[in-house]
């Protein structure tokens, strides 16, 4: 990885992101393809555009891949698992309970409402 400090912008280009990461810009046009959530904005001139959160994605991805040793099918399946922890769903009948509860309480403000 680059040893320089990061710059802090709006956006990079293809290239910068790719000397930050230490990757060639051809590995960043494919993590595009293989890893949907990487999705960089384009210019008029169809330059693609990189955030900051951008960035922050390569460089995981270039961690797992470079430094971890996955393969791209063994990412996916990490940026999957981390996902669902993040996101846990809630049962459905915790959720119907939930939905009950709430119009319950509709109910009781409408009725003060109407006092």
């Amino acid at each position: 990885m680059a040893a320089n400090p990061i710059p802090q912008k709006l956006y990079y280009r293809i290239g910068e992101v790719a000397e930050i990461a230490g990757v060639k810009t051809h590995a960043l046009r494919y993590w595009e393809k293989e890893f949907g959530f990487l999705s960089p904005q384009k210019n008029e001139g169809n330059q693609r555009l990189y955030t900051a959160k951008d960035l922050e994605k390569v460089l995981l991805i270039r961690k797992l891949l470079y430094e971890d040793g996955f393969t791209i099918a063994g990412a996916k399946r990490k940026f999957r698992e981390e996902r669902r922890k993040a996101t846990p769903m809630a049962p459905s009948a915790n959720r119907q309970g939930l939905i009950d509860e709430l119009k319950k309480e509709v109910g009781n403000l409408n009725r003060l409402l109407e006092d």
